[in-house]
């Protein structure tokens, strides 16, 4: 009998079961967020216990960051989620799907008694072949820029037409190509602010050149200030108190108390005068402004906005070209804010306030609408999704065909390098090109398609030399992916099976699963 070496509650599992258990868990997400992919994908309701609140959402990221799991395997798959998030923004269920899909291919392999780092040699070959075909099939149109605005606007059409925004993706394609296109070749998303206003109906949303903030112009400031020059700030402008820590202050009589207060204002007013020899027409602080203070500014025939909150003033520092100031000694050195414009606008029942014609001409902000606020939140979890997409292949210009027409000829390469391959090694190519093939099959399956005949004839279309074809979801036929417009960005495919495969082999390699309970703390 072996000695029991671990302390209490610490449990191990070994072999078998260890492998057993990764394998379970990383096929059970899998199968959870596979119904989420493609056109014809389902959305999945998520509420957290404690606060009740609801998600409707079908992105795969969302979905798994917010599902609380006890599996070490499923949380890797997560991971591998998050950082293509990060990374390329869209293809989070599709990483997700196809590393459960190559474990669910390795378990048969293991049970045919081939070793794990055998069937990992085999992928790791097999992903070479992958990514080479890919590279292959990849086209670049970033010399002509018609046809490259073309690609984008696929792209973001093909992005947007498996989420909440389907029936309006030819709009709100147009909107994503437009706000990436100003950012001039940067992926600095900050630059595009959205913002959320429940009402009206999803097309009622529009991208506006200037830059939005949330918040009303203050009291008996004028409404509409061109060639605005702004500080921003961040510091208290409620009646600064004489500040006397923890002391109490007793007067003989009220004489001596409103000479406290007019301390007080003296020093309020010592700051208004630091603050207007800036030589500003627009203070935008982002705590309160007190009604003394306001009055001031507003004689001095300065708008001021109180109550930007911190990231309004983050962006607005960012778009207006200005810098955060805490401090008013040095007018010289703080950097002001320009725009030709700021006025207040109505956004359904809200006024808001638009800066136009900021300094970062790349600046832009989109506004949303829609019926519910959970349809607004996974209107902007879409948009995201399609302006990552879109300011990434902006980098990296060459684009690949969507509808399961790259996975079909990065399997058809797999297979041929499978032939070619010595050994059990082989039979793990071949396992990684099933796994591929598996793609388009969901995506059928999900849209309530035979998926077995039309994956056989796209299969028997690529072996043929028809290297554009893929699957019609709306159709239900095998067609050139070129002509119906379904283009994927290069970069997210090569991501979804770079981190794919190297998140199934560190599962694979598991042997062990050592759970310990945490230390507890000594009682002093």
């Amino acid at each position: 009998m072996s000695a029991q070496i671990f302390a209490q509650e610490a449990t191990q599992e070994r072999a078998e079961n260890a492998r057993l258990s990764s394998f379970v868990g990383a096929l059970a997400l899998g199968d959870l967020v596979k119904s989420t992919l493609g056109p014809k994908g389902m959305n999945k309701i998520l509420q957290s216990v404690g606060t009740g609140e609801i998600t409707v959402t079908n992105d795969g990221a969302t979905i798994l960051k917010s599902i609380p799991l006890d599996n070490p395997a499923a949380k890797i798959l997560v991971n591998i989620s998050k950082v293509q998030d990060d990374e390329v923004g869209d293809g989070t269920t599709s990483v997700c799907v196809l590393a459960a899909e190559l474990l669910r291919e390795a378990e048969k392999l293991v049970e045919m008694r081939i070793h794990p780092q055998t069937i990992v040699e085999g992928y790791r070959i097999a992903s070479t072949a992958a990514l080479r075909a890919l590279d292959s099939s990849a086209t670049d149109n970033s010399s002509n820029p018609a046809a490259f605005r073309k690609d984008l606007f696929n792209i973001a059409r093909t992005t947007l037409s498996s989420k909440v925004l389907s029936a309006d993706k030819d709009y709100f394609a147009n909107l994503a190509v437009d706000a990436v296109l100003r950012l001039k070749g940067s992926t600095n998303l900050d630059n595009i602010q959205i913002i959320k206003k429940v009402g009206g109906k999803l097309t009622d949303s529009y991208l506006d050149d200037g830059f939005i903030l949330d918040k009303r112009i203050g009291t008996n400031s004028p409404k509409r200030l061109e060639n605005a020059k702004i500080l921003i700030a961040n510091t208290s402008m409620d009646t600064d108190k004489i500040k006397v820590f923890g002391a109490r202050v007793r007067v003989q009589g009220t004489g001596q108390l409103a000479e406290l207060e007019r301390a007080e204002r003296e020093k309020m007013k010592a700051k208004v005068e630091k603050i207007k020899a800036h030589g500003i027409n627009c203070f935008i602080n982002r705590q309160l402004i007190y009604n003394y203070p306001e009055s001031l500014l507003s004689e001095a025939g300065i708008v001021n906005i109180e109550h930007a909150d911190f990231e309004g003033v983050e962006r607005l520092a960012l778009v207006t070209g200005g810098e955060i100031a805490s401090t008013f000694d040095k007018p010289e050195l703080v950097k002001l804010g320009h725009c030709d414009l700021i006025e207040e606008v109505m956004i359904g029942e809200d006024r808001l306030i638009r800066f136009s014609g900021v300094s970062a001409g790349e600046a832009c902000t989109v506004v949303l609408r829609g019926a519910t606020s959970q349809m607004v939140d996974e209107a902007e979890r879409s948009l995201h999704d399609a302006l990552s997409v879109l300011s990434q292949t902006v980098k990296e210009t060459r684009v690949v065909l969507g509808g399961g027409c790259a996975e079909m000829s990065m399997s058809k390469e797999v297979d041929e390098e499978a032939r070619k391959t010595s050994g059990k090694r082989a039979l793990a190519t071949e396992a990684f090109a099933r796994a591929l093939r598996q793609l388009p099959t969901i995506l059928a399956n999900n849209a309530g398609l035979d998926s077995s005949e039309l994956v056989s004839q796209l299969r028997a279309a690529h072996q043929r030399g028809d290297k554009d074809a893929g699957l019609d979801l709306f159709q239900g036929k095998v067609t050139s992916m070129r002509e119906m417009g379904v283009t994927e960005s290069y970069k997210l495919k090569r991501q979804v099976v770079l981190s794919a495969s190297e998140a199934s082999e560190l599962i694979l390699r598991v042997d062990d699963v050592l759970k310990s309970a945490p230390r507890r703390r000594e009682a002093h």
